[in-house]
């Protein structure tokens, strides 16, 4: 999931929303104000795509939840027609979750489609192999979990979370656990959600058999972004559902958050794709929702926003593309596109605890970088590495309570 969090004033300084009267209003509306604040563009019919084979059938934009936290959003968000909500087991600790429960036991259970994302724990044992019962029995507990706190039986979506290469979506032990879980009726339907190595993923859901939607990072700014396409293309053909994250490539051109990208472009170029299903932004006010949902009724790209992105693309950023080019120069093999990742969730998401996390599960040094002279590990989009890395990792030293 991804998060659209660019600031009110930066669009309507660059003049790139539209119908600009609906980014004035309070970002404390009721769902009543939130109805009638609507343009006629906005009236317009809901655009739909087919999820592969699945049967399931969405607009084009759809609700990231990870940082939303206000039950009011999710309930304007369903009046206003969207219908998938992706969340995860470990977005904020598991109250995101709870929230979606509470907000959705009031609603018909196929009057939306929910997804979640669990990862998967994979630890050695004593000889050094793969513990595969550990795996399973983990992975089962967190999904008993994640259906307790949404109150559910069964999520329609449920992705493996977080897997970046062929050998681990076709391990046997996960195969085996989610078909496991659609028999036994707690998914409708199993996926994989990545961050790296997209085509490379993307083929491995393909050659499974068994998984039938993929959650995927695609962005204008990926330097591999017509291989990520022609893999949408190739799963799109199969009857995979593509559904797509990381849309706005981290909201900011800058830690300070002075230089927004224009991320109703951004979101826009993703869904010029009709290989794309869905797409997955962040809402955590009214005035994100109103843009983004706006965008199911009109999706034609304007000439200001294709000049946009075509001036941001050559521009720095937060988003880290996980080409993984730094990581054979680095003396350490750190991994640096995860560490970046918590980078751009901290400054770009402003999603520190999310940040932390992450970095914790890496179980690497509080400053690697502290006794290399110079860094070796150059990135293709010129980010300062080691600058990034040695910033970010004074999160690890922070005290949860602070943060959370």
């Amino acid at each position: 999931m991804e998060i659209n969090d660019c600031d009110r004033r930066g669009f309507i300084r660059k003049t790139v929303f539209g119908g600009a009267s609906a980014l004035l209003a309070s970002a404390s509306f009721t769902n009543s104000s939130f109805a009638a604040g609507r343009t006629k563009t906005e009236e317009s019919p809901i655009i739909t795509r087919k999820l592969g084979k699945t049967g399931i059938e969405v607009p084009i934009v759809s609700f990231g939840v990870m940082r939303a936290d206000s039950p009011a959003l999710v309930h304007a968000a369903i009046k206003d027609g969207i219908l998938l909500f992706d969340t995860a087991h470990g977005y904020q600790g598991g109250k995101n979750e709870e929230m979606l429960g509470e907000v959705f036991k009031d609603y018909a259970r196929d009057s939306f489609v929910l997804a979640t994302k669990v990862s998967p724990d994979i630890k050695k044992d004593s000889k050094g192999a793969f513990d595969e019962k550990f795996t399973t029995q983990s992975f089962l507990e967190k999904l008993d979990i994640s259906l307790k706190r949404l109150k559910m039986d069964y999520v329609d979506i449920l992705y493996v979370h977080g897997l970046s290469s062929r050998e681990a979506v076709l391990w046997p032990v996960l195969l085996e656990v989610v078909t496991t879980i659609k028999k036994m009726g707690k998914a409708k339907h199993v996926g994989v959600s990545t961050h790296k190595n997209e085509p490379e993923v993307i083929q491995a859901v393909i050659d499974s058999g068994v998984f039938e939607v993929v959650l995927s990072s695609v962005n204008f700014k990926q330097d591999h972004y017509s291989v990520v396409k022609e893999a949408i293309a190739n799963a799109a053909k199969a009857g995979i559902g593509i559904v797509a994250m990381k849309t706005m490539a981290g909201g900011f051109h800058d830690k300070d958050r002075k230089q927004p990208i224009n991320c109703k472009a951004a979101l826009k170029f993703v869904l010029q794709d009709e290989h794309v299903t869905t797409a997955i932004p962040g809402n955590t006010n009214f005035d994100q929702l109103i843009m983004n949902a706006s965008i199911n009724r009109d999706l034609k790209m304007t000439a200001q926003e294709e000049a946009d992105l075509l001036v941001s693309k050559s521009e720095g950023g937060l988003y880290c593309q996980g080409c993984e080019h730094c990581v054979p120069n680095c003396p350490k093999g750190l991994p640096i596109p995860e560490i970046m990742r918590a980078y751009m969730y901290t400054y770009g998401y402003r999603e520190p605890k999310q940040a932390q996390d992450l970095l914790v599960s890496l179980n690497i040094p509080i400053n690697p970088c502290s006794d290399c002279m110079q860094c070796s590990a150059t990135c293709v989009k010129s980010f300062a590495v080691s600058e990034r890395i040695s910033d970010v990792m004074r999160l690890t030293t922070v005290p949860e309570e602070f943060i959370s």
